[in-house]
């Protein structure tokens, strides 16, 4: 059997790698600081994932700390149509969170930090290491395995088999809003052209109407 060129190895390995990155799940790590309950404002910090609709999304939070140490962490999970997912209190420890979405939309994971301790506390902190998976990637796939009696391999191409499926899913949602963006571009050239023209015209005719009334007020006062 001939061996394959890298130029035909290319491509597939080009294709490994892009699942490779999408199947990355978006793990942050940050130290969220402690305000006042009036600041509530100034202390939340949020962060943005797009999801498109029914899709399944689970949130992972571990949040330093225990409770009662005089910082109390709340969660709010919510979307950009008013969409809300969750608002646990008082968040200590590993914190998960799973929904499906109601709309294609923009969704924010927001953290809080209240102080809730009277007595001084230098620097008041706490690490927060949040991960959200999507789609295919929160799905549990030792369950599936195990329900249906699938091969390591099998699954793995299952898992694979779903990834591209939102990948195919995505870049038609984006045909679709390129379409819309463009339709609504191509109404905006055309009523701009016709009110352009229409401006034209109301200065033409102004002119004119100017010329004929100053033509009779001159020739009224004997002027020409």
């Amino acid at each position: 059997m001939a061996l394959s060129s890298p130029s035909r190895l290319a491509p597939v390995l080009s294709f490994v790698l892009l699942l490779l990155l999408v199947t990355l799940s978006s793990a942050l790590k940050f130290d969220l600081a402690a305000h006042p309950a009036s600041q509530h404002k100034k202390s939340e910090r949020c962060i943005r994932n797009f999801v498109a609709k029914d899709t399944l999304v689970v949130v992972t939070a571990i949040v330093s700390g225990s409770r009662g140490d005089g910082q109390t962490v709340n969660m709010h999970i919510k979307d950009a149509v008013g969409n809300e997912y969750g608002r646990p209190r008082d968040v200590a420890g590993e914190q998960r969170m799973a929904f499906t979405s109601h709309a294609d939309s923009a969704f924010d994971v927001c953290f809080e930090n209240h102080l809730t301790s009277q007595q001084a506390v230098m620097n008041p902190t706490r690490h927060v290491e949040l991960d959200v998976d999507i789609g295919a990637d929160a799905r549990d796939w030792s369950a599936i395995q195990a329900a249906e009696k699938l091969k390591p391999v099998e699954t793995e191409l299952r898992r694979i088999e779903e990834l591209v499926a939102e990948i195919v899913a995505e870049m038609e949602y984006l045909r679709t809003r390129e379409h819309k963006l463009r339709d609504t571009n191509e109404s905006t050239n055309e009523r701009v052209k016709w009110f352009a023209f229409g401006t034209m015209g109301m200065l033409m005719g102004l002119g004119a109407w100017q010329v004929v009334y100053l033509r009779a007020y001159f020739r009224s006062k004997h002027l020409i």
